[in-house]
């Protein structure tokens, strides 16, 4: 059962907050639903079109376009799964059920005609996970459990934006991850023929380095891979069924203090948390809390199902990809991999110049008309 309530809190726009169980979860006994988000439509309006917007973890519901879009007649709700907040236990195909609570109320309640997912930063794999998931039913439990109710029962949406997207968790993870480290339980452990802050290996740095470098990166993903497998038998031998870990140094993406990798408007020697050497030695950065199931089904790149390409591939309807040229975190070839990856045949892809949230003067009107002009061109 929803929970509604209306106000205009910004200028020309009308804000509802929905709260919404799910088929594989319900109310909370402190009151709030697993599925929440707030639906925005301009005053006077009752869009036909709407987008919905959701995150691995990242409170959605206020998501900054939101807003723009409403006054531009389309509706917007910015909508989270059960794990907002709660990354560690993210499980796939529950919040893909979570995502479609929410299209099949803006079709139901709204009365909306077309449905366009937002993928914006890391949903960007998600939505493509969902509209793939709804198309041709792939998506899988983690080993052992049950797939989610309603997995096999989501509702298709119409188009797919990635806006400012990478091509998914285990693929981002492992670009940022520092190559150097020798020893996962010791953060000061590392190669320092690998060291991507020691100058004598730059920036700038060579061909031969970065190839090096690449290789031992995704060789760290697999090690820790390997031991989370090691480690689940061990545990559960012991009929534990669980437990968390961390992983440390993970912002130092070559391209983040390199400029000439993968070239781009972006400023030199920074990341989304200031200087990432700073950064990499701090306790702050993705997968940073973790857990042995989690790693397996989010940060994995032999095993989850977050990775971006192989859902992008069963994808049919029109697709927007839009890169922010200034972006600290993902790059000009990110974009490039998404446009490439997705099988629509109508698939258009877009540059604007601003950083990551698109902060800079003007930037968020560009891209809201930038979608209401690709939009009205399919929909409207």
């Amino acid at each position: 059962m929803a929970r509604t309530s209306s106000s205009t809190q910004s200028p020309g726009v009308i804000r509802e907050f929905v709260g919404l169980d799910s088929p594989t979860a319900r109310r909370a006994g402190s009151g709030g639903h697993p599925c929440q988000g707030i639906y925005h439509r301009g005053v006077g309006r009752r869009p036909k079109v709407a987008i919905i917007a959701s995150h691995y973890q990242i409170d959605f519901s206020e998501h900054y376009l939101a807003d723009y879009l409403a006054t531009r007649g389309i509706g917007f709700l910015g909508w989270n799964t059960r794990f907002r907040g709660f990354e560690s236990s993210f499980l796939l195909d529950h919040a893909l059920v979570d995502i479609a609570v929410g299209v099949r109320w803006l079709r139901d309640v709204q009365n909306i005609e077309t449905v366009v997912l937002l993928g914006n930063s890391g949903g960007g794999s998600l939505m493509a996970a969902y509209q793939a998931q709804a198309c041709d039913k792939h998506v899988q439990p983690l080993p052992g459990m049950r797939p989610a109710a309603g997995l096999a029962d989501l509702p298709p949406a119409d188009g797919y934006i990635a806006s400012a997207a990478h091509p998914g968790r285990p693929d981002v993870l492992t670009a940022w991850m520092d190559a150097s480290v020798t020893d996962e339980a010791d953060p000061l452990a590392g190669d320092p023929s690998l060291d991507p802050f020691d100058d004598r290996n730059g920036p700038p740095y060579s061909p031969e380095f970065v190839a090096r470098y690449r290789a031992a990166q995704i060789a760290r993903n697999h090690a820790i891979t390997d031991w989370v497998e090691a480690e689940l038998t061990r545990i559960r031998a012991a009929g534990f069924s669980d437990r968390p870990f961390t992983v440390l140094r993970t912002w130092a993406d070559l391209r983040m203090m390199d400029p000439t990798l993968d070239p781009s408007r972006r400023p030199a020697n920074a990341c989304y948390v200031g200087v990432p050497m700073m950064a990499n030695r701090s306790a702050h950065g993705i997968a940073a809390a973790c857990t042995l199931w989690n790693w397996l089904g989010m940060w994995s790149l032999r095993h989850a199902q977050t990775r971006a390409e192989p859902h992008l591939a069963r994808i049919r309807c029109p697709a927007l990809v839009i890169t922010a040229e200034q972006d600290t975190g993902v790059f000009p070839s990110d974009a490039e991999r998404i446009r490439e990856a997705l099988g629509s045949t109508d698939k258009t892809q877009r540059s604007i110049d601003t950083d990551h949230y698109f902060t800079t003067p003007g930037a968020r009107s560009e891209q809201a008309d930038l979608i209401a002009r690709w939009i009205a061109k399919r929909w409207r």
